[in-house]
């Protein structure tokens, strides 16, 4: 019987790091004080693709003061990783805390794929969480006007997002606006 190879966790990016550094951050509609952009997150803070190293750098300690992130193995999070990234349509964003090499904040854009709009490409804002040391470094809207951009790079007619009630005044300082449509849920677990 042949032995199972194992993969390591590495720096592989997710995705290809250019995307966010060549976004065209004059079409920003956010305003930064002190002035910080994904190329310039602050002091010690780097703006870029997840990467499967991440599972060691914190990153599950930070979707968790989000939500249940439930037990990975890194086995499992290695096999969602490779899925997402062959996919090309997830974009998980992360900002590493390079100081002490720890993921302080992170969010996600899915491109879903419609037959609607000419086949255009929708974007999903999903999962953005900034860790309870790094909040007011704006580094929660630093993450959504990222996203927005890569989403219009990324030709999507529309990006949404859900959230809860007491999260949309944050939103609505990004454009989004409260749909008409009702999101409805059905949980098969936690």
């Amino acid at each position: 019987m042949m032995p199972v190879a194992t993969v390591m966790p590495d720096d592989t990016p997710m995705f290809d790091p250019n995307l966010l550094h060549e976004l065209d951050w004059s079409q920003n509609t956010a305003t930064f004080s002190p002035a910080i952009s994904p190329l310039d997150p602050g002091d010690g803070l780097v703006m870029r693709p997840l990467c499967t190293a991440d599972l060691n750098r914190g990153f599950f300690k930070v979707l968790g003061q989000l939500t249940a992130a439930g037990v990975v193995s890194p086995e499992q999070f290695i096999k969602t990783f490779e899925h997402m990234k062959r996919s090309g349509d997830y974009y998980v964003t992360v900002v590493e805390d390079t100081n002490v090499g720890q993921i302080v904040a992170t969010a996600t854009l899915v491109i879903e794929h419609k037959f609607t709009h000419s086949c255009a490409k929708r974007g999903r804002v999903e999962d953005v969480v900034v860790s309870d040391e790094c909040r007011g470094k704006q580094l929660g809207k630093l993450l959504m006007s990222t996203l927005m951009l890569l989403s219009k790079r990324l030709n999507c007619y529309k990006i949404t997002l859900e959230c809860l009630p007491k999260n949309v005044a944050f939103y609505k300082k990004f454009g989004y606006s409260v749909s008409e449509e009702n999101y409805m849920v059905q949980k098969f677990f936690n």
